[in-house]
């Protein structure tokens, strides 16, 4: 049915479909997710023929809300081949695809992407629509990345650059109760952006060295509290590359969970997203989370 969402399912897990195979990844691993949760699945197809309408014909317009709907359905009944139980709707949209998917997510929603679109030229690469829906999301927003073939790590990994990064923390706490993981909370410093790049003295070093462990012990701290069952481990650790040891990290991970940072974007970059997050978007080896970090409210997990 063709329809737009204005009073939108807070609490439902909402993926993108294109018809691409990492699309099609995408919608299961979310199914996956909606199940764990006891939410219901909603799936969107945004062909944004209200804009391509001024220049297709009425015919090609309507070939193109056929295949949506086509789409749709397959993909539905793909999900509900592996997961019976699931409560599945779906959604064609005549707007594009990133308004599509934040509109249906509306300020508590879950938004599901691949890690690839259908015009993409390498498999490292992330689509527009995945880089824009994660740049303007008020929600949090997980590309589907390291999925194929992958075996179950048992662990979730937390990115905490500081304080602000509870909420990704208690985000990330909550996902690995939902799978019976534990909880990794790693803090990542550049060492050129602390010191600089005239090599310091050693105890310079050490004091900065102190300062960022405190960040990461104060985060701790609160999550042990809040989730008493849960194994936590945290990490403090210097590099020149934070997005490196991040990705490096999301080997050992089902999932990576990190704050979105608003900030204007360095050349070549996508608004709202940082160097970090951006890199993590492209090569981190597991299912990203970006959890926005001014958001008023967060999609919750339990």
């Amino acid at each position: 049915m063709e329809n737009t969402i204005r009073t939108p399912d807070a609490s439902s897990v909402i993926v993108g479909v294109d018809g691409s195979a990492q699309a099609r990844d995408a919608a299961l691993w979310a199914a996956a997710e909606a199940v764990r949760r006891g939410r219901p699945l909603r799936i969107v197809h945004g062909a944004d023929t209200d804009a391509r309408a001024l220049y297709l014909s009425a015919e090609t317009v309507e070939r193109v809300r056929a295949a949506g709907r086509e789409l749709l359905d397959d993909t539905a009944k793909a999900v509900a081949a592996e997961y019976p139980g699931l409560t599945v709707t779906t959604e064609f949209s005549r707007a594009d695809a990133v308004t599509s998917l934040h509109r249906a997510a509306g300020l508590h929603g879950t938004i599901v992407v691949g890690n690839r679109g259908l015009g993409g030229f390498d498999s490292l690469m992330l689509g527009s629509v995945g880089l824009d829906t994660a740049a303007a999301a008020r929600t949090p927003v997980i590309v589907v990345r390291g999925v194929e073939g992958a075996e179950e790590r048992g662990s979730v990994l937390a990115a905490v650059r500081d304080e602000h990064d509870l909420p990704c923390a208690q985000y990330a706490a909550r996902e690995a109760e939902l799978r019976k993981a534990s909880l990794r909370l790693l803090h990542v410093w550049n060492v050129l952006q602390s010191v600089g790049t005239v090599v310091p003295m050693l105890d310079g070093v050490d004091e900065i060295a102190g300062r960022h462990e405190e960040t990461l012990l104060a985060v701790t701290g609160v999550i042990r509290e809040e989730f008493p069952d849960l194994v936590v481990e945290s990490e403090a650790a210097k590099s020149v590359s934070v997005a490196g040891v991040l990705v490096e990290a999301s080997h050992h991970a089902d999932l990576l969970v990190m704050g979105g940072r608003r900030a204007p974007a360095p050349l070549g970059l996508r608004r709202g997203l940082g160097r970090a997050a951006h890199s993590l978007l492209h090569h981190a080896h597991c299912p990203v989370v970006l959890v926005p970090r001014l958001a008023g409210h967060f999609g919750s997990t339990s």
